[in-house]
């Protein structure tokens, strides 16, 4: 065997070994707060709330923007390499009287730990249920964006969710991950592969889907996909020109959200 061949294949074999192993780093991006800058933010909103609570000894952290009697409670799931706190300012002024849960993955904001599919999912469930027993929310609504739609849609899928939000979101991860590593068998070293396509069916809360048409992280094709696959009654929003970063500066963008959660 050839020297050139010996490298060749080494190469074949170890790209996708290295692929495997530096997923969780490629997918997820953790954006912490230190003391600082969580004492700065609550100076700034001190009608905002922190809320700490625990789950198996890892401490999660979401911000907490109260609502009028009567209204929905929003639980937000932002992107892989969002800080949610930055949602404040919309959700106290956007959509007047709506309460909004902005929650922090692990080792996100000022949660601990470590982000994945299963422990995301996992505290998705934790903190809807906070909000019901603890927060008194009655009419829960789910909002993921990016990777957080993801964790919205696994929400739907398994608690009373009044009606959900997605922004720039996914069929599943493994589609994704096959448009941009067609090279890869990316269906058997996906570790967190958020089939969200495969849930939609036997969903029926209303669904309001936003794609950006000039997408290069997630195509709109994958955010079609879900929309079409969905179970419930939809509507659909696509963003003439936006890449998968500019949404929320984009004319229509915040109009089609208010007038949805406001129904």
């Amino acid at each position: 065997m050839s020297s050139t061949i010996t490298v060749l294949l080494i190469v074949v074999l170890a790209f996708p070994l290295l692929m495997y192993l530096m997923q969780d780093s490629l997918l997820f991006h953790p954006q912490p707060l230190n003391e600082v800058q969580r004492v700065s933010i609550k100076h700034r909103f001190p009608a905002v709330e922190e809320i700490v609570i625990e789950e198996r000894g890892t401490k999660l952290q979401a911000w907490y923007v109260r609502g009028l009697p009567g209204k929905p409670l929003v639980i937000y799931f932002g992107g892989n390499a969002e800080e949610v706190s930055w949602m404040i300012e919309d959700a106290r002024t956007r959509v007047p009287g709506v309460g909004w849960l902005l929650v922090s993955y692990r080792g996100y904001g000022g949660s601990e730990g470590s982000p994945s599919e299963a422990t995301i999912s996992a505290d998705a469930l934790r903190w809807y249920d906070h909000a019901v027993k603890e927060l008194g929310a009655t009419n829960v609504i789910a909002f993921g964006r990016s990777l957080g739609s993801g964790a919205a849609v696994f929400l739907a899928s398994e608690r009373k969710i009044s009606s959900v939000v997605l922004v720039t979101p996914f069929d599943s991860l493994v589609e994704v991950a096959k448009h941009h590593y067609p090279f890869l068998p990316v269906r058997l070293m996906l570790r967190h592969p958020f089939d969200s396509a495969g849930l939609a069916p036997k969903l029926t809360s209303p669904l309001l889907c936003i794609a950006a048409t000039r997408d290069r992280v997630i195509p709109a094709v994958h955010a079609r996909r879900l929309f079409d696959a969905w179970g419930g009654p939809k509507q659909w929003l696509e963003l003439e020109g936006a890449d998968h970063n500019d949404t929320d500066g984009m004319p229509a963008f915040w109009p089609a959200i208010t007038a949805f959660l406001q129904r």
